[in-house]
This record gives structure tokens, C-alpha cells and sequence, in this order.
């Protein structure tokens, strides 16, 4: 198996919103965009599949070892190797790529945020930096597309968050912060024992405001004149606005239920978002 092929099996594999984004891309950008998908899976996988958290710390150091032999030239990996044709063409740095293992090795030390500064740096980490190398693989002319791109990346973050609070309850993770618990007096024992509840329903429903805000936010900071570029990103924020409405629609069941979005529809609204003028 090739390492494209290898990237491309993870990338489909995963499910993921972000496969739909690609598949309308040049072969060229397609191919980077599903080798940085693929690392990042890796990377969050090493953490997500492991039980002991030496052994995860361990897998995530030699990610990082990696990383290092990928920008000297002598990458080992299928996914590296898939990534490596990529690095210059589309400003792949090591420097990012690192922030993204930095990011998901947060998972092994930190299980709770105090406030929402502490879980924007977070979500930038193993979100905006990756909107960030994307925006580079999709391609764009004005700098603002940056920060658009780092804004959308946390706002898919935010909508992560919502959608797995149940499923980040029982591996013992509450990503949400500590200090809008308090204020919709919701204790974290609620939210590890599944309790729902009117007062955690209002709490879910801050944070959707919030998410909706960012990708707002994101919207606004996208020049005219990369928004043709950019189209992967649009295909990924209107899949994520579908699924953060749907969970909104669903009374926010979260504790106990992992909402998503159909194959097909999904599919449907990559089309309709790439056809859009």
C-alpha cells in the first residue's frame, strides 16, 4: 500500500466531516489535505486508543521524533512519507506541527479547564493550528485568511466539544469550563454521571451560542477574494452548523447520545456548498 493510500483509508475510515471537504479538490491539494488528516488522526488516536498514559506520552514523543526526521528528509511513517512532497509547496512547518502534538498531549494531564481562555488555547492547538495549515493546502492571497481560518478551526472545536460531552464524560474529560459549570449550576458529578437536567440544558445551549459566534466570527474575517479558495473550509463550517443544529433540535442529548449526520447528507451539503456562487 502506498502512503497516499494509507492516508486516504484513514481519512475515509474516520468518517469524518472533513473527508466530504476534500473530495471536490485539485489531486494535488487533495492529496495534502488528506496526508495532514491522516497525521492528525495519528497523533489523536495515540492518545484516544491508549488505556495507560505513559504509554500515550510515549507514542506522542515519538510522533514528535518523528516530525523532526519528516523536515530532515528521512520521514519513516506512511503518513509522513505521504505528507513529505507537501512541506514546501504549501508552508508546512514543524513548528505547527508540534503545536498539534502539544495539543493532544494536554489530553494526558489536563482533564478539566478552569475558564474559556484556558480552553481557547486548546482549541487552537489541536484546531486552529490545523485551520491554519489547511488554509496554506487550500491556497489564499490575503493574510486575513489566516485568522478566518484559525477562528473556523475553533469553532469546529467548540462543536466537537458539544457533541462528545457524554462520550469525554466516560474517559473521565470535561473540556467544558469549570466557570460556566458554576454560573448554569451544573457540578461536574452531573455531567460524569449523565445527570440532564433543565439547568444543563441552558448550559449546553451557552455553549452553542458560543461555537455559532466563532463561526460567525470566522465568516466575517474571510476576504472576497479567497473565499473560491477557502470552499473546503465553507464545506466543513456548513457539514458543522448542520450537525451543531441538529444537536440543538435533538434538546441537546449529549450526555447520553452522539448525534451525527448521515453519509449522504453530509454529501449533499459538500455539493451544494462548493456549487454555491
Amino acid at each position: 500500500m502506498s502512503p497516499d493510500e494509507y492516508c486516504r483509508r484513514k481519512a475515509a475510515a474516520s468518517g469524518s466531516s472533513f473527508y466530504y471537504s476534500f473530495l471536490f479538490l485539485p489531486p494535488e491539494r487533495r492529496r495534502a489535505i488528506t496526508a495532514l488528516y491522516a497525521f492528525c488522526r495519528e497523533v489523536d488516536d495515540a492518545v484516544d486508543d491508549s488505556v495507560d498514559r505513559q504509554r500515550a506520552a510515549t507514542k506522542l514523543e515519538w510522533w514528535r521524533t518523528e516530525a523532526g526526521r519528516l523536515f530532515a528528509g528521512q520521514p519513516q511513517h506512511p503518513v509522513t512519507r505521504a505528507l513529505q512532497p507537501a512541506l514546501a509547496p504549501f508552508g508546512i512547518t514543524a513548528e505547527r506541527l508540534n503545536d498539534i502534538i502539544a495539543g493532544m498531549e494536554m489530553d494526558l494531564s489536563q482533564t478539566r479547564y478552569l475558564d474559556f481562555a484556558a480552553l481557547e488555547r486548546y482549541c487552537h492547538l489541536v484546531a486552529g493550528v490545523v485551520g491554519l495549515l489547511a488554509a496554506g493546502i487550500f491556497g489564499y492571497r490575503e493574510p486575513r485568511t489566516l485568522e478566518y481560518a484559525r477562528t473556523l478551526g475553533i469553532a469546529f472545536q467548540l462543536t466537537n466539544i458539544i457533541r462528545d460531552v457524554g462520550e469525554d464524560a466516560r474517559k473521565g474529560r470535561i473540556y467544558l469550563p469549570l466557570e460556566d459549570l458554576r454560573r448554569f449550576d451544573v457540578t461536574a458529578n452531573d455531567i460524569l454521571q449523565a445527570r440532564a437536567s433543565d439547568a444543563f440544558r441552558a448550559l449546553m445551549a451557552f455553549q452553542a451560542r458560543r461555537a455559532r459566534s466563532f463561526y460567525e466570527q470566522a465568516h466575517a474575517l474571510l476576504p472576497a477574494a479567497d473565499r473560491r479558495a477557502q470552499r473546503p473550509g465553507l464545506i466543513m463550517a456548513a457539514i458543522y452548523r448542520a450537525l451543531l443544529a441538529e444537536i440543538e433540535r435533538d434538546g441537546y442529548r449529549v450526555l447520553t447520545h452522539r448525534t451525527s449526520l448521515t453519509p449522504l447528507r453530509k454529501l449533499w451539503i459538500a455539493w451544494k456548498t462548493w456549487m454555491a456562487p
